[in-house]
């Protein structure tokens, strides 16, 4: 502890400190038990309060039985992982081989989420993929049982020049649960790959995520993150660009109701000159609920000619909605087109005006509106099957009472 300014712990501090020593992860502990959770102090952290907003830590979490899951992909390959144990992964398409290994799949950097995903993970699910693989990879997390606290983690390697759609769903019991994720995802020359996140958990979890994305020479990145589950939720993207004519599509979708805290934090690195990105985030938030984007997009020195563009669009149903947003830019190049812009509102009553007038109830008027202002986000996603699980998702939110 730092001795000149200790820092007052709160229980949730001290249950994490206590599961890191556990498991033998004394520097991580020591680091937590002198800095805590990070606050609004942490820019990083700035809308996201966790010394606040994280309640007690349930036990690390053990084997249970696996229910159905609510969302499945038609025709997939799906690798069950419950609790942060891989279940199940038989029967791999061709392309696509699975180990489980006890390799760290997260980079290490300062980061408290990060670091305890390090910490505490037991296994890595690993994927290699070769060739152009038709079939969607499922990665189907569960979390199942009395509420507990897992750390699982998966490492996903496309060869140069290999093809593949990868989609992460999580959900299980109705216990508040404490999920922290990490996916590291190495994309070759050439590789092509969408990946999609959604988080179905239940409204009593907390949900944590980290994504690595290596992007090297010529690739095609599509990435989509929903959040539509847990009352605390939090995915962070860093992506780092590290061959010249790459590009990548980074979408994202916080649908946040009553009571629900929902951030999507996203770091983009521009090391190489010749790289473009898309950022476009929509965010929707009803009843007394706070929707949170943070969205940075470093160029560096020597990369010249980056395109990066950044768009944060929010959409409030109610008085007591809070939708926050702090996009940046740190351009250290000299010969770059690169912006960021913000919006929020409400539903244009005109247009709601225009759809009741034609005999449409209001109540359906407003649903229509509000999936043509979603419509875009996932527009980038080409799967037919992957869309309409993704729109029954958004339907089922705007089905549930504010």
């Amino acid at each position: 502890m730092n001795m000149l300014n200790p820092i007052r712990l709160s229980g949730a501090e001290e249950g994490l400190i206590a599961q890191l020593e556990a498991a033998g992860a004394t520097a991580v502990a020591d680091s937590l038990r002198e800095r805590g959770l990070p606050t609004r102090r942490v820019e990083a952290y700035h809308y996201t309060d966790l010394k606040m907003l994280l309640g007690a830590v349930p036990p690390l979490a053990r084997k249970a039985i696996v229910g159905a899951s609510p969302l499945r992909l038609p025709g997939a390959y799906r690798v069950l992982v419950a609790n942060g144990v891989v279940e199940s992964h038989a029967g791999a398409p061709e392309g696509v081989s699975v180990r489980i290994s006890t390799e760290k799949a997260l980079s290490p950097r300062e980061d408290v989420l990060v670091n305890l995903n390090r910490a505490l993970q037991g296994e890595t699910l690993e994927i290699a993929v070769s060739g152009s693989v038709d079939t969607i990879i499922h990665i189907d997390r569960r979390l199942e049982g009395n509420a507990g606290h897992s750390a699982g983690a998966s490492r996903i390697v496309l060869a140069p020049g290999a093809s593949a759609t990868i989609v992460e769903t999580i959900s299980g019991s109705e216990a508040a649960h404490l999920s922290n994720g990490g996916t590291a995802i190495v994309l070759g020359e050439g590789a092509v790959a969408t990946h999609v996140i959604v988080d179905c958990s239940a409204r009593a979890a907390t949900q944590f995520g980290n994504v690595d994305y290596t992007i090297a020479a010529g690739v095609r990145l599509t990435s989509l993150v929903v959040h539509a589950g847990a009352d605390l939720s939090r995915t962070q993207i860093f992506a780092q660009f590290d061959g010249e004519g790459a590009h990548a599509d980074f979408r994202g979708l916080n649908l946040a109701d009553d009571g629900q805290h929902s951030d999507i934090t996203l770091e983009a690195i521009h090391g190489v000159p010749n790289t473009t990105s898309s950022e476009q985030i929509k965010q929707i938030a009803r009843g007394r609920s706070k929707a949170v984007f943070q969205g940075r997009i470093v160029v560096a020195r020597d990369a010249q000619k980056t395109d990066a563009k950044m768009m944060m669009q929010g959409l409030m149903l109610s008085d007591e909605a809070e939708i926050l947003a702090k996009p940046e830019l740190e351009i250290f190049a000299d010969d770059v087109v690169c912006g960021h812009g913000a919006t929020c509102g409400s539903i244009d009553e005109d247009w709601l005006f225009y759809l009741v007038s034609r005999g449409i109830p209001r109540e359906e008027a407003e649903t229509m509106l509000v999936r043509a202002f979603l419509a875009e986000v996932l527009d980038v996603i080409e799967s037919e099957p992957l869309t309409g699980v993704l729109e029954a998702v958004v339907d089922a939110w705007l089905g549930r009472a504010a």
